[in-house]
């Protein structure tokens, strides 16, 4: 069996929507693309990228990547720029960091800001006014990212810990396919979650899978906040 089915992380549309927050709707027209109508006449907006995946059957499976370009692509939404512009920014930076998912690089993170200044530059779309005039502006779009993706030099992003790195809740592709477990001891956190919400006794579950109970508050944060 190939290796990259264990190390790319792996998740339908459903997971990948209550991981990022992001509604199934708008992950399926960004990686499938979508047809409209405007004045009459018929357009298709093409995928915005390539999924890690190939279909399984009829339907999208995502990798880790995909996950956080998805979580980048919202943000960037959210902060006003136009699809146009931010299509134009994906495909400028794929062929400049020569990766697939360029949200993802921690060059993005450096060189990013640059890139938005650029398109500023050639297009003059309102939106990005406030972007290329200060710094602040897109640290603060990027900043919640920061403090939860680590990157490892010459490897790229490897893991995603949703509470921050010194809590125990981490998104790792290497590990039970890059579903939401606890570190060291790998449970899933919605198995811990859901243990202790049954019992309503944490130190019960730690007894039960043999895991410090500081685990188990912080699996139980995390589902508690995709639930909310």
């Amino acid at each position: 069996m190939d290796s990259t089915y264990f190390t790319t992380g792996i998740y339908s549309i459903r997971d990948a929507a209550r991981l990022t927050n992001v509604s199934t709707g708008r992950i399926r027209r960004w990686l499938r693309g979508y047809r409209y109508r405007s004045r009459k006449k018929a357009y298709v907006s093409q995928p915005l990228w390539q999924g890690q995946w190939e279909p399984i059957g009829h339907s999208l499976a995502l990798g880790f990547l995909d996950l956080i370009e998805i979580r980048f692509v919202d943000a960037f939404l959210t902060a006003g720029i136009s699809w146009a512009t931010l299509r134009q920014a994906q495909e400028r930076a794929q062929a400049l960091f020569k990766v697939s998912h360029p949200f993802c690089t921690n060059r993005f993170v450096t060189d990013g800001r640059e890139l938005f200044m650029e398109l500023h530059r050639e297009t003059g779309e309102p939106s990005l006014i406030e972007l290329v005039k200060s710094q602040q502006v897109f640290a603060q779009i990027i900043r919640p990212f920061l403090k939860e993706l680590e990157f490892i030099e010459g490897s790229g992003l490897v893991r995603w810990w949703p509470l921050g790195e010194k809590r125990m809740v981490v998104l790792d592709p290497t590990r039970n396919f890059g579903r939401p477990i606890v570190a060291p001891h790998g449970v899933p956190t919605e198995v811990l979650a859901k243990a202790a919400k049954a019992t309503r006794s944490i130190a019960e579950v730690a007894r039960w899978y043999e895991v410090p109970e500081t685990e188990i508050r912080d699996a139980i944060e995390f589902e508690q906040r995709l639930a909310a």
